[in-house]
């Protein structure tokens, strides 16, 4: 592979330090259009009503698959090092996970 070929398809990508920060987030909502995907991140916490969209983030359905893909990928990955991820719903979480007992 031409080295100088390679230099020019270099992508410079710079994130700003609240950026870097990140946020958490434990709901995807995902919703599409024939032009888009929408993903919007929640955090969802025990015990309140009321929950607020943390990022939405719109993508193409090109991008999209892509996005798919890359996590899919991204996931083997982790699971060849790590193990078998669970998934939630194959775990019974207790009905007071993350808050104070109710008590009558």
């Amino acid at each position: 592979m031409d080295n100088g070929n390679q230099q020019q398809n270099q992508l410079n990508i710079e994130i700003s330090e609240e950026i870097a920060e990140g946020v958490y987030a434990n709901l995807a909502i995902i919703t599409h259009s024939h032009a888009e995907f929408v993903i919007d991140f929640v955090n969802v916490m025990p015990g309140t009503p009321k929950s607020k969209v943390k990022s939405r983030i719109i993508l193409t359905p090109q991008h999209a698959k892509r996005f798919m893909k890359a996590l899919t990928e991204n996931v083997t990955r982790f699971e060849t090092l790590n193990g078998k991820i669970q998934d939630l719903e194959e775990v019974q979480l207790p009905m007071n996970f993350g808050g104070p007992t109710a008590q009558a």
